[in-house]
């Protein structure tokens, strides 16, 4: 209470710094996902085989994994600011490499999935340090609602991506790169020109130090349930449930539409997750947090069944908005829950990890959804998805009582050290 015995009321405005910060999380969802989506359609139209679209999540991932321990360690000791931008500076030139290449009227997929790898490696970076920035500029006032409106921004992008890329993608297939290089260049300055938060790093360097650092994260994830099942649960979930990757299949074999249709559809996943995370902002979720995170991740997995039953754009469309709505009440939940949970000092190496475990759940899980289609079908595979992800539900609520307990998000906050 103030001095002069007022009742104070928590800080919850946005700085003009966060604003920014948020300007630049849609420019990048918008270039990421809409190139994501063309890129995926591009493939298949060369190739005619859903696993091809699985290698691609692939060829993603692998970056993430490997450079994980590096990438986590340098968004600990650099300025954040700077690791993010540089990482656009390189997704930047991946993206004007596929402006340049699917330009030329290419007949071999390979030089794409060359530069969707380059691409991994690059986001691998922008990862933990993007991550940590929204945390590193919020204060206890306004965090969850900080959270919140970081969702809001990236989803805005994954909604205006898509639909904008698949007309682009008619015009011309080779300008949504050049799009997405605009959008990247947009974004650079105006993170450079946010003021650097006054957050501790480290001062240790080294490659060996850098896998001591990866260990430690690992170590603290392990001794913390939360964190643990928050991330294992994303992680093994939509593993199963990543059926994003076969957009492009259930587009054009299912449904029988073309980019526009299935630039909407992909756009679907961000009108459920974007409407969802701004009434976020407004009403965070306060209580019972454990148990609406299981929740939302089982309907999550009961929309993907129906994707997989269903033969009308419309219900597939509705389904995915419903998913995507689910989805984002769980991206919420655990996006505030691990930074939380973390001491500062360590975030950057523990959303590193994090970041390999999300990247397993939406890259490999494109992968897993690939490989699985070339088996069992395209339907087969997005019911399998679905029954995985209620499965996992399942089992995670009986293996993790601490995290299917947690009551609001004060409860598991660090201690700064």
């Amino acid at each position: 209470m103030p001095p002069d015995g007022t009742t104070s009321t928590p800080d919850r405005s946005i700085p003009w710094s966060l604003r920014g910060l948020f300007l630049a999380f849609f420019l990048t969802g918008f270039a990421i996902v809409g190139q994501i989506t063309v890129v995926g359609k591009q493939v298949f139209d060369m190739t005619g085989r859903e696993l091809d679209l699985g290698l691609l999540g692939l060829a993603e991932f692998v970056p993430v994994a490997v450079l994980a321990p590096f990438s986590g360690a340098v968004a600990d000791r650099f300025d954040r600011r700077k690791v993010y931008a540089i990482s656009l500076g390189a997704e930047l030139l991946c993206s004007l490499g596929l402006f340049i290449y699917i330009g030329s009227d290419p007949t071999s997929v390979g030089p794409i999935f060359v530069l969707v790898g380059l691409f991994g490696a690059a986001r691998s970076f922008a990862g933990p340090s993007g991550q940590s920035l929204p945390v590193d500029l919020a204060h206890t006032g306004n965090l969850e609602r900080v959270m919140a409106l970081r969702s809001v921004a990236f989803q805005s992008g994954f909604i205006v991506g898509p639909v904008a890329m698949g007309f682009i993608f008619v015009a011309d297939p080779a300008l949504p790169y050049l799009t997405a290089v605009i959008a990247f260049a947009a974004a650079i300055p105006i993170l450079l020109l946010i003021p650097r938060p006054g957050t501790r790093r480290l001062t240790t360097r080294g490659g060996m130090q850098a896998l001591r650092d990866a260990r430690e994260g690992l170590r603290f994830m392990r001794r913390q349930p939360v964190v643990f099942g928050a991330i294992s649960l994303d992680l093994f979930a939509v593993l199963f449930g990543g059926i994003i990757a076969l957009l492009p299949a259930i587009a054009e074999d299912r449904l029988g539409v073309g980019a526009v249709g299935l630039g909407w559809l992909r756009a679907a996943t961000g009108i459920g997750a974007g409407t969802t995370a701004l009434i976020l902002s407004v009403r965070p979720v306060r209580r019972r947090v454990g148990r609406t995170l299981l929740v939302v991740i089982a309907i999550f997995g009961v929309m993907t069944i129906l994707v997989g039953l269903a033969d009308s754009y419309v219900v597939v469309f509705a389904a995915l908005l419903v998913a995507s709505s689910a989805d984002s009440v769980s991206v919420f939940i655990r996006s505030t829950l691990v930074p939380l949970a973390t001491p500062e000092i360590m975030r950057g190496r523990v959303l590193a990890v994090e970041r390999v475990f999300i990247g397993a759940s939406n890259e490999l899980g494109a992968a897993e959804s690939g490989l699985t289609a070339a088996v069992f079908g395209l339907v087969g595979a997005i019911l399998f998805g679905g029954v995985g992800t209620l499965a996992v539900v399942a089992i995670w609520w009986r293996w993790f009582p601490a995290l299917r307990d947690v009551d609001r998000f004060e409860e598991v906050r660090a201690s700064s050290t």
